[in-house]
């Protein structure tokens, strides 16, 4: 199991998430006045810990884990529902805090959403390139967020936490790439 984390730069990308995370959040308590994070800050918190863990998506090997005998759909499931997890542990942790993260529904749903859309898209276009979407696609949607509902479809890491539509689009993507990295793992590189 070490040499698994290791080869998937696990204890890396667990360093650079949380010490981006502690980084973000140690800047908010000493420079605002506000005690919790605006949504910009928070969208971009969790988009800079999902692209930091892609990079723990596939091994250097792909091939080879491919041809062993261990089953690998859901030991895969599992990886990204750990990965949810760091992320919603660290930053749900600052809520009793002088600076927090928040408020959880939004934090859960962007969470899941733009790691379900990175593991699509590593299943797509591979892990170098997996967090380009969902990185652009946050960052737009965190500072342009549109009113109504195609607009709350269109923009929902950026939509308030209340927004039932952006609320179905991360599931969806929650779901959908889960089981598509479940089932193929990350594209094969040439």
């Amino acid at each position: 199991m070490t040499l698994h984390l290791r080869a998937r730069r696990v204890p890396l990308a667990l360093a650079a998430s949380i010490g981006g995370a502690a980084l973000i959040w140690a800047l908010w308590l000493t420079l605002s006045t506000e005690r919790d994070a605006i949504l910009l800050i928070v969208v971009l918190t969790v988009m800079l810990m999902v692209a930091v863990l892609s990079t723990t998506l596939a091994a250097p090997d792909e091939d080879l884990e491919r041809t062993a005998a261990l089953h690998w759909p859901w030991r895969r499931a599992v990886h990204l529902l750990a990965a949810l997890a760091l992320v919603l542990v660290v930053l749900l942790a600052t809520q009793p805090t002088g600076a927090r993260f928040g408020p959880v529904a939004l934090v859960v749903r962007d969470s899941a959403g733009l790691l379900g859309l990175t593991a699509l898209c590593a299943t797509t276009v591979g892990v170098a390139r997996a967090w380009f979407l969902p990185m652009g696609w946050a960052v737009v949607a965190a500072m342009f967020p549109q009113p109504g509902t195609w607009g709350a479809l269109a923009t929902w890491p950026g939509q308030p936490h209340t927004s039932r539509p952006a609320a179905v689009v991360a599931a969806v993507l929650a779901v959908v790439g889960v089981v598509a990295y479940g089932m193929r793992g990350a594209a094969r590189r040439e």
